[in-house]
């Protein structure tokens, strides 16, 4: 006879409030309108304040003290709190739609139910630079409060959204969604069986493990290498485009001020008509029990509004006290920063940090910036002093940049170079930095010449 046993395991789970902040807090600065829209159309007891409206005589006499409250909100200078921009921005959304949007677009269409739905768009919220899954499966299981087997469910959905290899946990995984439809073919067996001989280059033992001629193994080789192995990567919008900032950043009399762009946003509230409503004696319990659950819902996205207004305006004082050298003018010095050290600054979970920069940009005296583009990992000297790996990256431009295009330096050469600076990186890592800049091969940069 089978032994019972209890176990006792803390689960942390999210609530429909929690959840209700996580998804505005997510949406940008022009994505929050729509989202504003279907909310008022769905639930009929949350309803848009109109000042002009209905507007007392004696209300109207008062215009001169309205006036001086609103010289005292220009005059604030906010570091936890959002007061709304008095002043009108002209800046046009870009023509295509951010990239998140239309993968949440996609998932919409994969038939999931609301449980997963939710899920899957968390999960595409917090996808990283290269379209990976960032974070631990099981955490995200039990935040959720799900199965690992429902999760991995999930992540297949996610797996069949266009670019292909989205979701993945590690390159491995990326390659091989791009090959789903190719299960039987050499490429795909390889991936599979001989990732680790693959990635370094053990060609012989890959031939006699799979029992594939050289001709073969460099056909599949040649599809494998065909493949995106950083699907997320040049996908968001680019630095040419027109961008609406989410946040202002502003100095005034030698003090900064933040300021969310959302001006616009309408004040909401809950109905009269329904809050007298459920108070009626003749109501019956199920109508008692839907309006109560549609002016909860209201109450929940109105807190919501507030609270990513005041989230977005503490991790943009944060990120402004940790990055003194760049508000100073210096927009090419950039200190080793990660999301965990606002998480920390500020005691709010990293995912939420995650949240609040991701495809959401600041607009200073020195340009339009994304917030991501705020962090970097750190590199350390020889000195032992600790810098942005964007220092290495600009240096790494600026050198190619000034090369002499009929005879490029190679990573090699590169490397060799900023050794000599003292900067002590390798020559993969030269690698890894130019192909993230975009920057092509030596032997490709000389032929672009001709």
């Amino acid at each position: 006879m089978g032994k019972l046993e209890q176990q006792l395991r803390q689960k942390q789970t999210q609530t429909p409030q929690q959840i209700m902040q996580a998804t505005v807090l997510q949406k940008t600065v022009a994505d929050l309108e729509e989202t504003i829209l279907e909310e008022l159309e769905n639930n009929p007891v949350l309803e848009q304040e109109d000042s002009d409206e209905n507007q007392e005589p004696e209300t109207q006499a008062n215009e001169e003290d309205e006036m001086d409250w609103n010289e005292e909100i220009d005059d604030y200078e906010p570091m936890y709190s959002a007061p709304k921009s008095t002043e009108t921005r002209d800046l046009p959304v870009p023509e295509r739609p951010d990239f998140v949007t239309g993968l949440l677009k996609q998932i919409e269409m994969l038939g999931m139910v609301d449980t997963e739905l939710t899920v899957a768009k968390d999960i595409i919220w917090n996808l990283d630079e290269r379209g990976y899954l960032s974070g631990d499966p099981l955490l995200l299981a039990d935040k959720f409060g799900i199965t690992e087997s429902k999760l991995e469910h999930i992540l297949g959905m996610i797996h069949q959204l266009e670019p292909k290899g989205l979701g993945a946990r590690d390159l491995r995984e990326c390659l091989l969604v791009q090959l789903d439809k190719e299960k039987d073919t050499l490429a795909y067996k390889v991936l599979k069986n001989q990732f680790d001989d693959f990635a370094n280059h053990r060609y012989e033992k890959i031939e006699k493990s799979l029992s594939c001629s050289e001709k073969e193994l460099a056909a599949a080789i040649e599809r494998i290498s065909n493949l995106n192995p950083s699907p997320g990567e040049g996908q968001q919008i680019t630095k040419d485009e027109t961008v609406i900032p989410d946040v202002i950043v502003e100095k005034r009399d030698d003090e900064w001020c933040i300021i969310t762009n959302d001006n616009w946003i309408p004040e909401l509230r809950i109905s009269d008509t329904y809050k007298s409503l459920v108070k009626q004696k003749d109501q019956n319990d199920e109508t008692k029990r839907f309006i109560r659950k549609k002016m909860d819902s209201a109450e929940w996205f109105i807190e919501a509004l507030h609270k990513r207004r005041e989230t977005l305006i503490r991790v943009t004082a944060a990120i402004l006290q940790r990055q003194p050298e760049f508000f100073r003018g210096n927009i090419n010095t950039i200190l080793p920063m990660k999301l965990q050290d606002i998480a920390d600054d500020i005691s709010m979970d990293v995912s939420t940090i995650s949240r609040a920069t991701r495809g959401k940009y600041v607009d200073t005296p020195y340009g339009v910036f994304e917030l991501k583009s705020f962090f970097s990992e750190s590199i350390e000297l020889k000195s032992g002093e600790e810098i942005s790996n964007k220092i290495i990256k600009f240096e790494l431009q600026q050198l190619i940049e000034s090369e002499d295009k009929t005879h490029p330096l190679t990573d090699e050469a590169i490397t060799d170079y900023l050794t000599e600076k003292g900067f002590p990186v390798a020559r993969r890592t030269v690698a890894k930095y130019r192909g993230q800049l975009k920057i092509p091969t030596a032997r490709l940069r000389r032929q672009l010449t001709h």
